[in-house]
C-alpha cells in the first residue's frame, strides 16, 4: 500500500486561517465575518491586513448569516466563520431561508466540529451538522482531512459560485497531504489502492484509516483507502468503481452515523450495487467532555475501530 508521512501535526483551523490571509491578498471581493471567535478561527492576520473587509458581528450568529447573505448582493464573497455548532444548529433557519433558498454565494466556515473539540463538552460538539447541511438543496458540503487540504479547500471555495459549508477542527492532527495541492470539489481522492475492502473516510478519520490499512496489511488484508473530502456533491463514481473490485465497504467519519458520509455511501450502494457496509461513526449519541484522544477511543472513531469494522465486514462478503 501507499505510505504517507506526517509532515508535522497542525490544526485544520490554522489551514483555514492561512488561506484567508492569502485570499485577503489575492481576491478583493473576499470579506470575513466572525461571531466573536477571531483567535479560534485564526483570522487575525486577515483582519490586520484588511480591516475594512472584516465584520465582527459578536455573539449573534443568526444576524451574521443574514449580513453575509446581504453582502453577496453587492458582489462580495463572504466567509462567515464560527464554531460548527453555532454555524449550523443555532442558525439553521437563517441558512435555509436567506442563503440556501436563494442560492447566495456565502461560505459558512465551521471550526471545532465533532468530539475532537474536546473538553468543552457535548453542548459544543455537534455531530449532526453534515446531515443538516447536505439536506439543503444547492449546498456544497466539504470536510477536509488536514492542514494542507483545509487551506486548499478554502482557496477553492472562493472560486466556487454558490453556498458552501466547510467543516474543520480544533486539535492538531497529522498533516500528510501535499503542500499547495489543487483541490477539486466533488472529486474523491484515492490514497491507497487495495483489493479486499474499501475504506471511505472523511475529515480526521482519513489519517486513522491509513493507519488501519497498514495494520490490516500486516494481516494479509488489502484495504483501499479513499478520501471523501466532499460529502456533497458525492462522488458516486469513485465509490462504485472501488466496491466493484473489493465487494465491501467501511465508512469512517467523526459524525453521527445518521445523516453523514456513511448514509450517502449506503444510499449509493442501495441504488447501484448493494454490498456489505459497516459504519465507523457515533451511534445516535451526544458527546461529552474529555481529551480528543479519550473521546475518539470511547466513541469508536479511531484506527482500531476502523480495523475492527473491516474484519467484521469481510465476514459478510
Amino acid at each position: 500500500m501507499t505510505k504517507y508521512i506526517d509532515q508535522g501535526k497542525n490544526d485544520t483551523r490554522s489551514g483555514y486561517g492561512e488561506a484567508m490571509t492569502e485570499l485577503g491578498r489575492t481576491n478583493p471581493n473576499v470579506v470575513a465575518l466572525c461571531a466573536d471567535l477571531i483567535g479560534s478561527l485564526k483570522i487575525q492576520p486577515f483582519i490586520d491586513e484588511n480591516p475594512e473587509r472584516f465584520f465582527q458581528i459578536g455573539i449573534a450568529e443568526a444576524n451574521m448569516m443574514g449580513i453575509a447573505a446581504g453582502l453577496t448582493i453587492g458582489g462580495k464573497i463572504p466567509f462567515a466563520s464560527t464554531f460548527a455548532n453555532f454555524a449550523t444548529g443555532r442558525v439553521y433557519d437563517q441558512i435555509r431561508q436567506s442563503i440556501a433558498y436563494s442560492g447566495k454565494n456565502v461560505k459558512i466556515c465551521a471550526s471545532h466540529a465533532g468530539v475532537t473539540l474536546g473538553e468543552d463538552g457535548a453542548t459544543h460538539q455537534i455531530l449532526e451538522d453534515i446531515g443538516m447541511m447536505k439536506m439543503l438543496p444547492g449546498m456544497t458540503v466539504i470536510n477536509p482531512c488536514d492542514f494542507n487540504q483545509t487551506k486548499a479547500a478554502t482557496l477553492a471555495i472562493a472560486e466556487h459560485e454558490g453556498p458552501v459549508y466547510l467543516r474543520f477542527g480544533r486539535p492538531k492532527v497529522a498533516n500528510f497531504t501535499p503542500v499547495d495541492q489543487k483541490f477539486e470539489i466533488g472529486k474523491a481522492l484515492m490514497l491507497s489502492e487495495g483489493t479486499d475492502v474499501t475504506i471511505i473516510a472523511t475529515g480526521h478519520l482519513v489519517w486513522e484509516a491509513l493507519i488501519a490499512a497498514e495494520r490490516l496489511e500486516e494481516q494479509g488484508i488489502s484495504a483501499e483507502v479513499i478520501n471523501f473530502h466532499t460529502i456533497k456533491p458525492f462522488d458516486e463514481e469513485a465509490l462504485l468503481k472501488s466496491v466493484k473490485k473489493t465487494g465491501c465497504v467501511v465508512s469512517a467519519e467523526e459524525h453521527n452515523f445518521l445523516g453523514g458520509l456513511g448514509e450517502s455511501v449506503a444510499r449509493t450502494l442501495t441504488v447501484h450495487n448493494p454490498v456489505p457496509q459497516e459504519f465507523v461513526a457515533t451511534q445516535d449519541t451526544f458527546g461529552e467532555s474529555g481529551t480528543p484522544e479519550q473521546l475518539m477511543e470511547k466513541y469508536g472513531l479511531n484506527n482500531k475501530a476502523i480495523e475492527k469494522a473491516v474484519l467484521k465486514v469481510l465476514k459478510r462478503k
